[in-house]
């Protein structure tokens, strides 16, 4: 528990016992469940906590009340690492007022199996004061759930800003905010890009001064930096002008091409990023591939198909509107070489690619012809 600002909280819970997020995504660092009090005439908790620190959460939020009854518990967003103390916490205040939206209510009926009596449906531009503090919210469906919402605090400038702006890791790490709240961002929320330009769009129009997300730290100061960084991934603009080889290799070949390929461009002083897919943090390749300008997908050929981390990545990719890019090809294959044709077949559903002339086809190892396509293709991609 810590203070944020005058009468504003932090009561949120660290997991260092997690160790994959969402059932796929590696957390090293573990992971942070916030949560937070506004204490003024009228007392708000926003959100919850996950099942399994409900102990630890209500302990905070006690540490912070005292004797006080809280008037209102804010759902800014019903997924259970941030609602599944909601019956928790009623039976220990049963006279709160529980505040969220009409999918709120609905999903809590879902997921818990009981009616909310003392409900507070609130909507687009609803306000709730609590005296010097009020909270003003605004609607934020898919972002990345259909009843998300968050909420502005016009005293302090704070958005609550559900799983917006979160980021991997425990608070009591300390880790730069931008390689995880990206391989956060582009995994879990990247396919509602839409949804998210819509957001910023009505936040533009608000007097944020901080953002209080539902993962990760607070954000304060200069915000420009993080808002840019969200305008740029939901817009899928690459961040970088940098290339991105990624390979599925089995005895070595393939790896050897791609590279050789790479050394090529990092001599020419172009920044490159290589990765093992069969081996590397699959979120990271994805993180990585949408940053970088350039794509180079290099794979062999196995039982007449793409090698199987090299068609699960790109259809990682794929679900998550990869787009705007370009892409070149290698392909490795003895008797029947066709992973080229098939990982472009697999990504004609992303909008917006252009695909390198150059097309590196590998014969079982690397061989003199090879190296004027290779030349070829770095040519290409130095453009």
């Amino acid at each position: 528990m810590y203070k944020i600002d005058e009468g504003i909280f932090y009561v949120g819970v660290n997991d260092h016992s997690i160790d994959l997020f969402e059932g796929m995504y590696k957390v090293p660092a573990g992971m942070s469940y916030n949560s937070y009090v506004i204490v003024d005439e009228k007392i708000a908790v926003l959100d919850t906590a996950d099942a399994h620190f409900g102990d630890v959460w209500l302990a905070n939020v006690r540490e912070v009340l005292g004797d006080r009854q809280p008037n209102y518990l804010v759902i800014h967003h019903m997924e259970p690492d941030h609602s599944a103390n909601i019956q928790n916490f009623l039976k220990v205040y049963p006279n709160v007022q529980v505040v969220g939206n009409a999918k709120t209510f609905t999903m809590i009926k879902e997921y818990f199996g009981f009616d909310v009596n003392n409900a507070v449906t609130v909507g687009e531009g609803s306000v709730i004061s609590l005296g010097k503090h009020s909270l003003r919210f605004v609607m934020a469906p898919l972002v990345h759930w259909p009843e998300v919402m968050v909420s502005l605090d016009e005293a302090s400038g704070a958005l609550f800003s559900a799983d917006a702006f979160g980021k991997f890791g425990a608070l009591d790490i300390d880790q730069p905010w931008d390689d995880e709240a990206r391989r956060y961002y582009i995994g879990i929320v990247g396919k509602y890009g839409v949804q998210v330009q819509a957001l910023l769009k009505k936040a533009a129009a608000l007097p944020i001064k901080m953002i209080c997300p539902l993962h990760g730290p607070v954000l304060k100061g200069d915000l420009s930096h993080y808002i840019s960084l969200y305008d740029t991934w939901s817009s899928y603009r690459p961040e970088k002008d940098a290339v991105m080889v990624a390979y599925a290799s089995i005895y070595g070949h393939t790896k050897a091409v791609a590279e050789m390929l790479a050394d090529i461009l990092k001599k020419a002083g172009k920044e490159v990023i290589v990765a093992d897919l069969a081996r590397a943090d699959r979120a990271k390749c994805v993180a990585d591939a949408f940053m970088c300008s350039k794509l180079v997908l290099a794979s062999v050929t196995y039982n007449a198909e793409i090698f199987p981390c090299m068609r699960e990545f790109i259809d990682c990719l794929a679900e998550r509107n990869f787009r705007s890019r370009t892409v070149a090809l290698i392909e490795n294959g003895t008797w029947a070489p066709i992973s080229a044709k098939l990982m472009r077949e697999r990504l004609s559903g992303c909008k917006d690619l252009v695909f390198a002339d150059q097309t590196v086809k590998i014969r079982a190892a690397f061989s003199e012809e090879n190296a004027a396509e290779i030349e070829n293709l770095a040519n290409e991609l130095l453009k």
